[in-house]
């Protein structure tokens, strides 16, 4: 009893010590947008979020961002992962290396490559096709050249959340039942095996979503200002703002992640097609 005891205070003090450390820095900057020095406590650096110059823009172009890169970076892994335990297990290794290098390489590595192959374009692509392609992918409304460094720095983690779902369900077994049901393949992926991978698919989703939302080195060094980068930059302007911004954004996000956990949480045993209900 004693030791439970002492088991129990010990693991009280990691706890207490873990929510003062992440919980700390939080309760500082709430204060700090809330406590204006003269005037007591006020809320009008929230009430200034929506009307600040270049908010909605930079809001936006995040919020497309994440959307474009979710959706390219499942189209990469989703596939490649199941044609390698359906077809080549042998090469899962390699899949395995290749999503996770992008965690050896620095953000300020891979956006010296990228302006590196951006700026040895014009000079040796000027008179050929692919210079549009370059010229549109850096579009300052729209830059396609996020969205595929992005991708890249999400490769790790949409890699672990889905390769984790899919070691939960035999993947073979569901395929070739769907397919005796003369499902084809299309057909088996997404009416079979996506629908028992709703929890890993919304992980990944949600990681990509936190990443796009939070990363600035890249979008700074190439010179584009999504919603990162413009919290960066309004700082010297108006600190509380944008101490004030930065909180409430790790609040909504906190929050999206309470939602989609239960919405993805459920655990349900994966079941084989029945014939005329695949095929229907």
């Amino acid at each position: 009893m004693a030791r439970l005891n002492r088991l129990r205070v010990w693991r009280g003090l990691v706890l207490a010590g873990a929510a003062l450390y992440f919980l700390g820095p939080l309760a500082a900057s709430a204060v700090f947008t809330v406590d204006v020095p003269g005037q007591g406590l006020t809320l009008g650096a929230y009430t200034r979020i929506l009307g600040a110059d270049g908010f909605g823009d930079g809001l936006l172009l995040s919020l497309e961002l994440a959307a474009a890169t979710i959706a390219l970076v499942l189209l990469l892994v989703v596939p490649a992962l199941l044609a390698v335990r359906l077809g080549a297990p042998r090469l899962r290794p390699v899949l395995e290396v290749v999503c996770s290098l992008p965690l050896v390489v620095p953000a300020v590595a891979l956006t010296a490559g990228i302006s590196t192959v951006l700026k040895w374009a014009p000079d040796h692509l000027a008179r050929t096709p692919f210079f549009a392609t370059f010229v549109a992918i850096q579009n300052p409304g729209f830059p396609v050249v996020l969205v595929l460094a992005y991708t890249v720095m999400a490769l790790p983690f949409v890699y672990r959340a889905l390769d984790s779902g899919l070691s939960t369900i035999d993947v073979r077994t569901l395929v070739e039942a769907a397919r005796n049901c003369g499902a084809g393949w299309p057909q088996a992926v997404l009416q079979v095996v996506l629908p028992n991978l709703r929890a890993p698919l919304l992980a990944a989703s949600f990681l990509t979503f936190a990443l796009v939302l939070g990363e600035f080195t890249v979008a700074q060094l190439l010179g584009f200002q999504p919603f990162a980068v413009w919290i960066a930059g309004i700082a010297g302007a108006d600190a509380q703002l944008s101490v004030a911004v930065s909180v409430l954004s790790l609040l909504l996000t906190w929050l999206l992640l309470l939602l989609l956990a239960p919405a993805g949480g459920r655990r349900r045993t994966a079941r084989t097609p029945r014939k005329g209900v695949v095929s229907a």
